[in-house]
């Protein structure tokens, strides 16, 4: 029989040396982040999305070898396992056909099929399925038993008919048929529960083919049902599904064959069909919410790595009606240097004395940037943004930011503790204007549940999408690495190896011993021991280090080879001090990187991974991306024309399109068949969220507030 390790080297297309290491570094409390950077030698440099699904992959097969033994023993103490029957669990390949192997054996409510085998009527059974039965009637009335309630031959033949049906409903071959069958030639189909519109009016009249069901659809369907809007089913024609189990179970003629015929009709009719629809559903609703799940992740990413606007004096604006619009200014460091709440919605002249109030706190304090939230009146705010800005002079550039979130974290226990002075909706502008500053280290803080890159992401299991979202704000917060003296407890907490004791420690030890000085200094943070400073050193900077690679993604146990490498390589320790060393790549190159790592006593993947880092210690990977795009002027949804090019920020990728922010307040759609000239399965194989894209407006329904956009038109 095939290996687990076996099994996941041949479905990832990985040699099983690499998936072995793998397994063997999870098994020893190893984290995803530190395998897939500091261990590339032992697993052929998989990445961590390959790792995570390595690691899914494991536990799903670890927890279906269990399950293998536990149906063994349980049918073994029924005395029932038979070697036929246990190879067949040993070779079952997925949880489901383990449990219709099991299916017979175990223990069932009452049903008409028990009833009737307390009647002795199981030997009736036997015999009607056997070769060559004729005569059932006869066959029936040596089971006429008064006492037994038993009371005709018919009753006789009724109760044997039960316990048939049951027997072909529990027939794990013909299940694994049917169950292929539906999810080949099955349908879902969808009617209206009432007379009342809903948003679920296109699903009506509804009918797809189960092979061409979109996950979105699916998710939507069961969205509607749950609200009392439609009436969903699941089935495949019966025609078909019933010759699959003639041909199980009723192959012969006679009177025989007809009853058996009648047997097979009621067992798809009253257990079979009724099971494998829900089956169905179930496995459309699961392959929806991964589909779902896997979408938040990929959105997500992008998100989470948008390049950060550094070294700015920004100013956070949280609009608002009644309450007025909540305003925040931060230095560079995202330290809190003023805050007010202006009113910009309430007349002119309040609006008036709103202006000139953000105008004196911009010179005041020589801000730059703007960050707009945009939620609530966030379009009268952009349009006095840029009368501020115009009044000011220039020098200023504004952004609209999403806000999502912002809410639960400026009510949460977090900000209470980091803002303990300021009220709950000025720590929401607060957000904001760290969110441009920072995003990573800002949305850290945040349920990534919270953050709105998906779709119907409240109708998935919520515990799964937690642990994927999770990962990815982990995978994130570990590429780009953490300065050690700056970094919130939420962000430490998510560096590899590290917990939110860990991380609470790392920041008291701060607090009562000052900054950091080196990395080794990690060591002395109470709880934090030899195997999580193995894990999180590498992640963790620390700028006020004389040791340069302290502020590099250099694992501290690659110091010495990296050492051995600038003097390979012509340097000297004063070089490194100085700064960069952007020729490092063509002197390796000219060197030999094998040759190179052979001397270091390191592998080529490490190697590089050194030079790449010694090129630009500290060098952050956002600052790579495009920037965001900072406007100066407004325009409205009037100002749009078919026709029109501009460009945008793509904000959420769904299964059917770009949702794409274009400075209007109001974000457009651009339909699948809009993204690209070539056919495309999803939109996310050309774009992700974050990307700075060229559009052409297809469409503006001002009424309705839709916009209807073209990348492809864009890209003729």
């Amino acid at each position: 029989m095939e290996t687990i390790i076996q099994t996941i080297a041949s479905e990832l297309g990985r040699s099983e040396a690499h998936v072995a290491a793998v397994v063997r570094l999870l098994d020893e409390g190893n984290t995803i982040p530190f395998i897939a950077r500091y261990r590339k030698e032992l697993h052929g440099s998989m990445d961590d999305t390959t790792l995570r699904a390595l690691e899914d992959r494991l536990a799903y097969l670890r927890s279906l070898e269990e399950r293998r033994a536990q149906v063994r023993g349980s049918i073994e103490e029924q005395g029932l396992l038979t070697e036929e029957l246990s190879a067949a669990i040993a070779n079952a390949k997925t949880l489901s056909e383990v449990e219709d192997l099991y299916r017979p054996y175990r223990p069932k409510r009452r049903t008409r099929a028990t009833a009737a085998k307390e009647k002795g009527l199981e030997p009736l059974a036997d015999a009607i399925l056997a070769p060559g039965a004729a005569d059932l009637r006869a066959l029936a009335r040596g089971f006429v038993d008064a006492e037994k309630g038993v009371a005709s031959a018919e009753d006789a033949l009724a109760g044997a008919s039960d316990i048939i049906a049951e027997r072909i409903s529990d027939d794990a071959a013909l299940r694994k048929t049917l169950r292929a069958l539906y999810h080949r030639k099955g349908f879902v189909r969808s009617s209206a529960a009432g007379e009342a519109d809903s948003v679920y009016r296109l699903y009506y009249d509804f009918v797809q083919p189960v092979p061409r069901i979109q996950g979105h659809q699916v998710l939507a369907l069961n969205r509607g049902e749950k609200e009392g809007f439609l009436k969903v089913g699941a089935a495949a024609d019966r025609a078909l599904a019933l010759s699959a189990v003639y041909a199980a179970f009723a192959s012969g003629g006679g009177e025989a064959g007809a009853f058996l015929r009648a047997a097979c009709e009621d067992a798809y009719d009253r257990l079979l069909g009724p099971s494998l629809e829900r089956e169905l559903r179930s496995d459309l609703t699961d392959a929806a919410s991964e589909g779902a799940i896997r979408m938040f992740a990929l959105n997500l990413r992008p998100l989470l790595m948008q390049p950060p606007v550094k070294g700015r004096v920004t100013m956070g604006l949280d609009p608002g009606y009644a309450h007025g619009c909540k305003v925040a200014v931060v230095d560079p460091t995202g330290k809190v240097l003023d805050t007010a709440v202006v009113y910009l919605t309430q007349g002119d002249k309040r609006r008036r004395q709103a202006i000139d109030t953000l105008r004196a706190l911009a010179e005041r304090h020589k801000v730059e940037c703007i960050a707009i939230g945009n939620g609530t009146a966030s379009r009268e705010t952009e349009q006095a943004t840029v009368e501020l800005i115009a009044e000011a002079g220039g020098g200023i550039s504004y952004m609209i930011v999403n806000e999502a979130g912002a809410s639960v974290y400026s009510a949460s226990k977090l900000a209470a503790a980091e803002f303990p002075d300021y009220d709950v909706n000025l720590r929401s502008a607060i957000s904001i204007a760290r969110r441009l500053q920072d995003p990573l280290a800002e949305l850290v803080k945040i349920d990534p549940r919270a953050i709105g890159v998906g779709q119907y992401q409240h109708d998935m299991p919520q515990k799964r999408l937690g642990e994927t979202l999770d990962h990815v704000v982990e995978d994130c917060v570990n590429a780009v690495g953490v300065d050690v003296n700056t970094a919130s407890v939420p962000l430490l907490e998510r560096v590899s190896g590290l917990n939110a004791a860990t991380a609470r420690n790392i920041v008291a030890y701060r607090e009562e011993s000052g900054a950091f000085t080196s990395r080794a200094q990690l060591r002395k943070v109470p709880k934090l021991g030899p195997k999580a400073f193995e894990q999180c050193a590498g992640f963790l900077r620390v700028p006020e280090s004389e040791t340069v690679l302290d502020n590099t993604g250099v694992h501290p146990e690659s110091y010495a080879a990296a050492k051995k490498l600038l003097t390979l390589l012509g340097y000297d320790d004063a070089a490194l001090r100085q700064g960069s060393l952007p020729d490092v790549g063509a002197r390796l190159e000219a060197y030999g990187a094998q040759k190179a790592a052979e001397t270091c006593g390191v592998g080529v993947p490490t190697l590089l991974d050194i030079a790449r880092e010694l090129q630009k210690p500290g060098r952050d990977p956002r600052d790579e991306l495009p920037p965001p795009i900072l406007r100066t002027d407004v325009l409205e949804i009037k100002d749009l024309k078919p026709g029109m090019t501009l460009s945008g920020t793509v904000r959420n990728v769904v299964d059917f399109g770009v949702f794409v922010d274009i400075g209007v307040h109001q974000d457009g759609l651009v339909h699948i068949s809009q993204v690209s000239t070539r056919y495309i399965r999803h939109p996310s194989e050309v774009v992700a969220v974050g990307d700075v894209v060229k559009l052409v407006v297809l469409e503006v329904d001002e009424k309705k507030k839709r916009i209807a956009l073209s990348m492809k038109q864009a890209a003729k």
